[in-house]
């Protein structure tokens, strides 16, 4: 018998335009698809909840994909190495393909697979471009996200997408596997995953579907509508693409094929963002735990875990800072302005370490992403590459009444304001005591009064920047 290619899935869930899979299947030998639970890398972090609950979904619609094209998907859970080393004895395999992830040292992995006898090999597919291709004049990674997009834009166009191949040959046994239920992946006890089942769906069909529905509906608008919180204006393939269902290249291409306009241009550069975010991340693996600035290591944060929990619920009494983090857990999803208003409260008015606000979006979004989640965190709270300086601090009103001018995404997700009119629907303790009565509002009873005061929030940010920079200043207000 002809010895099989063990296939290891990781974040490429997909089966078109996924080169470890083309070039497995071009090798004419059997092929043994295997996805390992929380094993992206030697030292992968594991996914939080609501990542796991998409993950079930996508490995369920992966398993359906390979079984129409004669394959199955073998599930097992523990160490790669080991998980690997065990599956190619048992199959009799000399050789595993994957895809390539930046942030993660696959050396190891293939030094012990080649010092079995089995040919480690690893395959472009997550990135439009290499890290190692992108380089400044200096010959150095860029650290600026304006001047990495503009050189992205004079390379050569990523490869055009790879179709899936028509069918997949089978080794004449399977090795065993686990029941993909048996990995209690999605809540029961309490199932707090009704709003997730009721936004989205996991799949490679489903990631195209968003796409052109997108690209038909929303894209034309992108650059005018993009920080629109109540509007439908975003693509909302942030997971699709987190888990690999749909890859840039195939965004790319799809966005390029037709008229290249201002909403083409606006929505690429937000691609452009999630690659540069992987290319730092490629540069620096524990961007999740440490500052790219080093000075921030010193940066003096305030232990208030009040103050945490009242963000993360969504009870701050700044209305659309509760609206998007209600948002959040709701859907596991958070409008990326949101993410910026959220992000800056955090950091800024409570002062709270951007790692604590890292590690909740890492449990509850379901696009969780090692480079986007961890890289926008940075750039809120001022301390990575290309960093928001960190005096400009958002004022939470001024960004509600900017981005949700009419009221709609508060109303949407605060309904207990919904009644208040819209000049004081952002700053309700400025409302007349006749108005709230009215919509039906009572400050620390219905809805909660603010936490804090901004504007004395805001010069407490300065004065702990200038511990570590010097005095600064600047701001929305």
């Amino acid at each position: 018998m002809t010895a099989p290619v063990v296939l290891w899935f990781r974040r490429d869930l997909r089966l078109s335009d996924n080169p470890a899979l083309s070039a497995a299947v071009a090798t004419g030998r059997p092929v043994v698809p295997v996805y390992i639970l929380d094993g992206e890398g030697e030292d992968a972090r594991p996914l939080g909840g609501a990542a796991r609950w998409w993950l079930h979904g996508s490995l369920a619609a992966l398993a359906a994909d390979l079984d129409t094209r004669g394959a199955g998907l073998v599930l097992r859970r523990g160490p790669v190495r080991t998980v690997l080393t065990d599956l190619v004895r048992e199959t009799g395999a000399d050789a595993v393909f994957w895809t390539r992830m930046a942030g993660s040292d696959e050396t190891p992995l293939a030094d012990h697979l080649a010092g079995l006898g089995v040919t480690a090999r690893r395959y472009a597919g997550s990135l439009l471009y290499e890290p190692e291709a992108v380089r400044n004049k200096q010959g150095q990674p860029f650290r600026v996200f304006t001047p990495f997009w503009k050189h992205l834009q004079t390379l050569d166009p990523p490869p055009r997408p790879l179709p899936a191949p028509d069918a997949i040959p089978a080794p004449t046994a399977w090795p065993d596997g686990d029941a993909l239920e048996d990995w209690g992946l999605r809540p029961t006890q309490p199932d707090w995953a009704g709003g997730l089942r009721a936004t989205w769906v996991p799949g490679e069909d489903a990631a195209h579907t968003v796409l052109e529905g997108f690209l038909d509906d929303q894209a034309p608008a992108y650059a005018d509508q993009r920080d629109a919180l109540g509007a439908d204006a975003t693509s909302l393939l942030s997971p699709h693409l987190r888990f690999g269902e749909i890859s840039p290249r195939q965004i790319w291409h799809a966005v390029r094929d037709r008229p290249y306009d201002r909403g083409a241009e606006s929505f690429l550069r937000e691609v452009g963002w999630r690659e540069f975010s992987y290319h730092l991340l490629h540069q620096h693996p524990a961007m999740h735990d440490e500052p790219l600035q080093e000075a921030f290591a010193a940066f003096p944060w305030r232990d208030d875990p009040e103050g945490l929990r009242a963000w993360a619920r969504g009870r701050t009494g700044y209305p659309v800072v509760d609206a998007a983090m209600r948002q959040l857990w709701e859907t596991g999803w958070m409008h990326n302005r949101a993410r910026m208003i959220v992000g800056s409260f955090l950091v800024k008015d409570l002062l709270i370490d951007w790692r604590a606000g890292e590690r909740w979006f890492w449990d509850t979004l379901v696009d969780a992403c090692p480079a986007n989640n961890t890289c926008s965190w940075q750039w809120i709270a001022g301390c990575g590459a290309d960093a928001a300086p960190y005096f400009r601090v958002f004022n939470p009103v001024l960004q509600g009444e900017k981005f949700d001018a009419d009221g709609a995404y508060v109303r949407r997700w605060v309904p207990e304001l919904a009644g208040l009119p819209d000049r004081v629907l952002h700053k309700p303790w400025d409302a007349p005591a006749l108005v709230l009565r009215e919509a039906g509002v009572t400050l620390g009873e219905t809805y909660p009064a603010p936490i804090l005061d901004h504007k004395a929030a805001r010069d407490r940010a300065l004065a702990a920047l200038e511990t570590i920079k010097g005095p600064s200043q600047g701001g929305d207000g």
